[in-house]
């Protein structure tokens, strides 16, 4: 029986490794704050491309960091401002504890974002009939309309999303590249049947109102032009022309 570390490393495996490596090195590259912390799949450093001064990863083995289960995370609360997970809730038994911990350990207004292998799509189709026990095909898969209703009851709001792998799940060096025109083909005929999603989202918190710095206000009072001294020396002596 593969496990999931073993399974990454097939030539179905490899291929969704690099896309999702590849959507990870863009979506996490403009996020700011100050810690980012990666639950699961330690083999891959999808915070790579990420800027924040404490990058930490997090698993029940080597290479993570922090050394820990996924429903239970030692980590403050409202401590993080990135928390990457990528399929994590479809391989554990307890799914919306591990949101809850999410929840718990962001900031507000910290991001979330979450991989997960779509069970509505010809690699969910494999993953219902074929249940030996292999990964990834003995994952519980979660219906992306779940999760996205799992995260607005904890008060997530979705920010944006993406689909990957409209390819079969065909575990051939041969024939995945043969089929590699349905990667495009899929985004704009089938956009919601690809074999894994992502999404992304923030930690909202109620009656909480975010204060920027008044940048265009101070550059408008910065390139102002300057009133003509004439006119100010009529206002002092009370004079018109």
């Amino acid at each position: 029986m593969l496990s999931l570390d073993e399974w990454f490393q097939t030539p179905l495996g490899c291929y969704l490794a690099e896309r999702e490596q590849s959507y990870f090195d863009l979506e996490v590259g403009d996020i700011f704050g100050f810690n980012a912390v990666q639950v699961g799949l330690e083999q891959f450093d999808f915070l790579r491309t990420n800027r924040m001064p404490l990058r930490l990863h997090s698993g029940i083995k080597a290479p993570a960091q922090l050394r820990a289960a996924p429903p239970f995370l030692p980590i403050a609360n409202q401590s993080v401002d990135l928390l990457v997970m990528p399929h994590v809730l479809e391989f554990s038994s307890q799914p919306h504890q591990i949101l809850r911990e999410a929840e718990r350990v962001l900031m507000p207004e910290g991001q979330l974002i979450v991989s997960g292998f779509n069970p509505r799509s010809l690699w969910g189709f494999r993953s219902a009939f074929d249940r030996a026990g292999d990964y990834p095909w003995c994952g519980d898969l979660i219906a992306l309309s779940r999760l996205k209703d799992w995260l607005a009851l904890l008060g997530f709001e979705i920010v944006s999303g993406k689909m990957c792998c409209y390819v079969p799940p065909a575990n051939s060096e041969k024939w995945l590249p043969r089929f590699s025109f349905m990667e495009l083909a899929g985004d704009r005929w089938w956009a919601m049947g690809g074999g894994v999603y992502f999404l992304r989202a923030v930690k909202r918190v109620h009656g909480m109102r975010v204060i920027m710095p008044k940048w265009h206000e101070r550059l408008a009072a910065k390139n102002a032009l300057a009133p003509a001294p004439q006119k100010i020396l009529e206002r002092r002596h009370g004079t018109n022309d």
